[in-house]
């Protein structure tokens, strides 16, 4: 019998599944509610956070940063206000349809934007979420985008890095990458400082990326001022005059550093070959580096008023004592080395007024290795300068327990070592702040200055005497002399360094000066490299950019020439040039 005949049976089979099925209601029911109420009360702040991750979008709003301004307050690096301009396809094609011109407006906004109308189009129809079509717009073009109200266009501020002196300062001014920090020279060196503090927009949007709804808005803080001791006006002089001697010489490179005698402060750095750091998309790594602190070279001559000073302080010599550099030409230790020209018989004053190797060598080989070693380095060489620039590099000062005596009359005039022509420029200032080694300020002192003893006062006194006779017309260096002011001063000249050895034909030219001499105000050093146009000699090349220097800085400063001091050339010897 089957259980359609039986009511009794079916009625019961009916109720059990009638039961299941309401139990799994009510269970599923009670599982809602405890879940909503697990989300209302329990891990609140776990999912809110999940919830804005899905419907909220951050958007940071960049820090104006600080400007780098001159000892004057001439601005030399500022921060544009520009825009970069976003576009919501959903939006921006649904405008297009509804506007009565579309494509007049949209001919419009590819002319301002400068990207072709169809690829407007192309990117607006493929892309479904919201991307920038373009960046780098000035005020008046987003100005001109708001004007044509198409909707799912939006336009947000950015800021664009912009050097007014171009390639004047790029060297040692540096500049930004895209994301707006210093990648090189102040720029970097002082980042934290200029950067300042992005503020922040935060907005819901939809699946799509489209904002709607509240905005929650922190404001950017800018980055604050840089004041530099840097002048424009001295550092346009130096710029057009090392640029000027690199193209006339042929050089391949020529730099110039200019030091307040008085207080350290750096005044102007050049280099040439230069580059335009407001047009930085190719960058050549040779023209971006500033060689003043990151290249060395062999100082030559230059480098000879540091062992006088010495044997002077150790009174191993007067400025009388005399030297027989005869013929021209003296072996050391199996090793010969050579003045320009036979001088003979010279007194410490004419052995640095000719620039005599032998004579100097002689002077050196009366001190102890160990003493001459640490004058130098007490003047800086050997060890990096504390300024606050990248690159800085330290030089080569070998130990004074290894060297022999071939070694220690070479570097008496400046074989053996190397310097960069900070390092070297600094180290003049024992010579016009009384033996006093001053450090090097990239900001404006305004508390007196107290140096580092080296030298005793006298002694600088007498080797300043001698540096003025090096610029005289029986000199290495009449080519630096200027009208109506005394200039003192020293001329190198070296080969350059090789595998092997020293290159026959390579040189590196350098003047280092500072002027007035009675009350210096200025040290200029001054480097040539390669010079290829027939001179090379540091009186020929690298004096007279000195002289122009000094001359326009002085003019600059307003300071009354002495009548009485006038140059009165010899033609012959002015053009013949100096030897070293």
């Amino acid at each position: 019998m089957s259980n359609r005949s039986q009511p009794i049976l079916t009625w019961r089979a009916t109720a059990w599944r009638s039961r299941v099925v309401l139990f799994l209601i009510i269970g599923a029911l009670i599982a809602v509610m405890v879940k909503a109420f697990a989300l209302q009360h329990l891990h609140v702040e776990q999912w809110q956070k999940r919830a804005e991750v899905r419907f909220e979008r951050v958007r940071d709003i960049p820090a104006a940063r600080g400007r780098l301004l001159d000892r004057n307050g001439v601005a030399l690096a500022v921060s544009i206000p520009e825009h970069r301009l976003g576009l919501v396809p959903s939006h921006f094609n649904k405008a297009l349809q509804g506007q009565a011109q579309p494509a007049r407006k949209l001919d419009e906004l590819a002319s301002i934007v400068g990207i072709p109308k169809s690829e407007i189009l192309r990117r607006a129809r493929e892309s479904k979420q919201f991307f920038y079509l373009t960046s780098g717009l000035d005020l008046e073009k987003a100005d001109q985008i708001r004007a044509l109200k198409i909707k799912g266009l939006e336009l947000e501020q950015e800021f664009r890095r912009h050097y007014p002196y171009g390639e004047v300062f790029a060297n040692v001014v540096g500049f930004t990458g895209q994301d707006d920090r210093g990648q090189e020279g102040i720029e970097k060196a002082f980042d934290k400082i200029l950067k300042g503090e992005q503020g922040s927009e935060r907005v819901l949007v939809d699946r799509r990326n489209v904002a709607f709804g509240q905005r929650q808005y922190s404001p950017a803080a800018p980055g604050d001022d840089l004041r530099l001791s840097l002048d424009t006006g001295l550092q346009t002089i130096a710029f057009q005059a090392v640029r000027d001697a690199m193209q006339q010489h042929r050089a391949k490179a020529a730099s110039a550093v200019v030091l307040d005698a008085r207080t350290g402060e750096l005044l102007a750095m050049v280099n040439a070959p230069s580059f335009n750091p407001n047009e930085r998309q190719r960058l050549d790594p040779a023209k971006v580096r500033n060689r003043v602190v990151t290249d060395t070279f062999e100082p030559g001559s230059t480098l000879k008023p540091f062992t006088i000073a010495t044997a002077l302080d150790a009174a191993v010599i007067r400025p009388d004592t005399r030297f027989q550099t005869a013929s021209g030409m003296m072996t050391i230790s199996g090793r010969t080395i050579r003045d320009s020209s036979p001088h003979g018989n010279l007194d410490v004053n004419g052995i640095l007024e000719k620039s005599s190797n032998i004579g100097m060598a002689q002077i050196a080989l009366r001190l102890p290795a160990q003493t001459l070693f640490e004058r130098h380095r007490m003047v800086g060489f050997g060890s990096t300068p504390s300024l606050e620039l990248p690159g800085m590099v330290s030089g080569r000062l070998r130990p004074w327990q290894g060297w022999v005596a071939i070694d220690q009359a070479t570097l008496s005039y400046g074989h053996g070592v190397s310097v960069s022509l900070l390092q070297l420029a600094r180290a003049y200032t024992v010579f016009t702040r009384s033996g006093e080694i001053l450090p090097v300020s990239l900001t404006p002192v305004t508390d007196a200055v107290i140096g580092d003893p080296v030298f005793s006062s006298a002694t600088a006194s007498r080797v300043r005497d001698m540096l003025e006779r090096a610029t005289g017309p029986e000199g290495t260096a009449p080519k630096a002399r200027i009208q109506g002011f005394r200039v003192a001063g020293k001329t190198g000249t070296a080969h350059k360094p090789e595998r092997g050895g020293y290159a026959k034909n390579r040189y590196i030219a350098s003047f280092v000066g500072f002027v007035p001499v009675e009350q210096p105000r200025f040290i200029i050093g001054v480097m040539v490299d390669e010079p290829a146009a027939g001179e090379h000699y540091g009186g020929q090349v690298a004096a007279p950019v000195f002289a122009r220097i000094a001359s326009e800085g002085l003019r600059r400063l307003q300071m009354s020439p002495d009548p009485a001091i006038r140059i009165l050339p010899d033609p012959v010897k002015v053009a013949s040039g100096a030897p070293y």
